[in-house]
Formats: C-alpha cells, sequence, structure tokens
C-alpha cells in the first residue's frame, strides 16, 4: 500500500522516533488523501500520527530482533535528504 514506507525494524543504529513519526505521517496521508494540512484537517491528521507513531514504537519495541537488516535505507538516513533538510532549516 505504502510503497515509500521503509521498514523500520532491524536497523542499526535502530529507529529514531523522528523516524517512526515520519513513516506514521506518510502512511497518514497516503490513507487520507490529505497532502497539505488545513485548518480543517490539522487536529485530527496530527492526533492520528501521534496515535501511529506511539503504536509503531510500541510494536518496534515488543518485536524479536531481526535476523538480516532490511535492504532499503530510511529516508532520514539519506544523504540527499539530509542535505535538504539542512538547506530548509538553513533559509
Amino acid at each position: 500500500m505504502c510503497r515509500n514506507i521503509t521498514i523500520l525494524r532491524g536497523l542499526e543504529p535502530s529507529a529514531t522516533s523522528e523516524e517512526i513519526e515520519a513513516a506514521a505521517r506518510q502512511y497518514v496521508r497516503k490513507i487520507s488523501g490529505v497532502q497539505s494540512v488545513s485548518d480543517a484537517t490539522r487536529e485530527p491528521f496530527e492526533t492520528a500520527v501521534a496515535e501511529i507513531t506511539a503504536i509503531s514504537t510500541r510494536l518496534l519495541g515488543e518485536l524479536p530482533a531481526r535476523r538480516q537488516p532490511p535492504t532499503t535505507v530510511p529516508p532520514l538516513r539519506r544523504p540527499e535528504v539530509q542535505a535538504r533538510i539542512a538547506a530548509k532549516q538553513q533559509r
């Protein structure tokens, strides 16, 4: 369903809270069809992101370790994404 969401279980080092929240945000965007949050959609959207982040964090903490790490690198760990984020923060 969400091809843009990468596997977070089994990462070394473990998935960060920012990576888990980014995956939750992507999931909520996909299922809701809300790409840019407005005043009318902000509260339910952010509530859903927070709840899914909490559930995902708990799930990742309770699952057993993976035998092999995931084959894809999460977006927040990719150099080109880190550079884009850094450029935005400098503005």
